[in-house]
């Protein structure tokens, strides 16, 4: 997916959607029940495009998108997966599912502790 800063909201092209539309849609998992609420999105800009990489669902990502500072004011664990762009099918953007299953999925929380175990070898 990908989006510019020139680009008008009615002049989307086929590759490109709104992710504000997309915010807070529960995903589903491919047995049909429900994996968490996308919450944040991340990207990187490639040939001047914005280009989504990684979608965070549950907690976690709302979390991730109000900040560090929700964090320890309202004491919510980490807690979430994260969807690399291969593993969301956005081919209905109003009702995205995953295409693996969750197991398959990155737990936000083992991220971290990775990162971290990363920092201290």
């Amino acid at each position: 997916m990908t989006a510019t800063g020139e680009d008008s909201a009615n002049e989307l092209k086929s590759r490109e959607l709104r992710l504000d539309r997309l915010l807070g849609l529960q995903v589903l998992a491919a047995n049909g029940r429900p994996a968490g609420r996308l919450e944040e999105f991340r990207a990187e800009v490639r040939d001047g495009n914005c280009v989504i990489t990684e979608y965070v669902l549950g907690a976690a990502g709302l979390l991730e998108r109000l900040g560090v500072v929700a964090r320890g004011v309202f004491g919510l664990p980490r807690q979430g997966y994260v969807a690399r762009w291969d593993q969301l099918d956005l081919k209905n953007p109003e009702q995205p599912r995953l295409t693996c299953p969750v197991e398959e999925l990155e737990r936000l929380s083992a991220r971290r502790k990775s990162r971290r175990a990363k920092k201290a070898a």
